[in-house]
């Protein structure tokens, strides 16, 4: 095995002091510019490499952040990754990410793994609405490490978080059915220990109130943000002896089980029965029945969080300033919802 290059070999082979390459190394201003720009030249051809662990010791930073989402593969929280990873990268910062398959034992594993890989930073989607009562929780806000939610968040003092407006979101997804003729509109709801399927439904109802409708429990199914469920809540909607003529789901996955179930009855879509998903997930667009749903802008929020992040660490004194970043929503209209007749018109 080669023998690693060492700032004595550099230091060596330009006879000068050790501590004056480490110093160049370290962007030093006590080191002269031509006497910088010639040892960082001579350590990349000697292929040195500088000790990251040290280095970590030295500045009180890993340079490594943690991100926790509920599922990787869901094109949503891959873009917010992408966003995170794009502000933190150039910074020299490393991305450790973790799924919890939305449950708690997972979520708790994820963050006691962060903590001890010594991570200067978590940025997270939670999983469950307990979160600040699980010790791992309560162990990292102790420990003062920087936490930034997104997406899904609790209302935690002290805890930032970036996130879209649920509730306009829902308001202007469940206006646009009835703008389209619907009367009687169905809710395909999520976990409401979760504040983000809260404002959802509450957003729709919001909606059907202010229409001058009347709120019918019977039209209000809660799901899982998967395909199957979407199908199985849909099923139990077209059995009611007055089915809906119109679904808001909170996500574009259990919009796309409602639109297979309701194709398996044979009924047509929009004109029997309107679709809107929320999230704006690629499949949506690329089906020949093309969804419309709720955009999210998940790139920017992973950009915003991993900023908020930033201006965390780098706060002298380690003041903390909580912000409360909302995004606004963007209706992307497309054929589940949108009725011929009235383009037409």
């Amino acid at each position: 095995m080669p023998k690693k290059t060492t700032i004595y070999d550099i230091a060596k082979a330009l006879n000068i002091t050790a501590a004056t390459v480490s110093r160049a190394l370290n962007d030093s201003p006590r080191v002269k510019k031509a006497t910088k720009e010639l040892i960082l030249e001579t350590a990349k051809q000697m292929n040195y490499e500088q000790n990251k662990l040290a280095q970590a010791l030295k500045s009180g930073k890993s340079y490594n952040v943690g991100v926790i989402v509920p599922y990787i593969n869901s094109n949503f929280f891959a873009s917010v990754i992408r966003g995170i990873e794009e502000e933190l990268y150039p910074k020299g910062y490393h991305v450790i990410i973790c799924q919890t398959h939305d449950q708690e034992n997972l979520e708790i594993e994820n963050i006691n793994s962060l903590l001890n890989a010594q991570v200067d930073g978590v940025l997270m989607s939670i999983s469950n609405s307990n979160i600040e009562n699980n010790p791992a929780f309560k162990n990292l806000v102790r420990k003062h490490v920087p936490l930034i939610f997104f997406d899904r968040k609790k209302d935690i003092k002290g805890v930032s978080s970036v996130t879209i407006d649920d509730f306009k979101g829902a308001y202007m997804a469940t206006q646009h059915l009835i703008e389209q003729g619907c009367k009687r509109i169905a809710h395909l709801s999520n976990d409401q220990s979760l504040e983000i399927f809260q404002n959802r439904f509450l957003g729709y109802k919001q909606a059907i109130l202010d229409a001058g409708f009347e709120l019918d429990s019977n039209l209000v199914v809660e799901t899982t943000s998967k395909v199957e469920s979407g199908s199985l809540s849909t099923k139990k909607l077209l059995s009611l002896n007055n089915p809906p003529d119109g679904i808001f789901a909170s996500c574009d996955f259990s919009a796309l089980g409602a639109i297979k179930e309701i194709k398996t009855h044979g009924l047509s879509i929009p004109d029997d029965i309107s679709v809107i998903g929320f999230s704006n997930e690629p499949f949506s667009q690329f089906m020949e029945l093309s969804i419309t749903s709720i955009d999210q802008s998940p790139m920017e929020m992973g950009r915003i969080a991993a900023n908020v992040f930033l201006d965390e660490v780098n706060s002298k004194g380690n003041v903390k300033s909580e912000k409360q970043v909302i995004l606004a929503p963007e209706l992307i209209v497309r054929k589940s919802s949108q009725k011929e007749s009235l383009i037409l018109n």
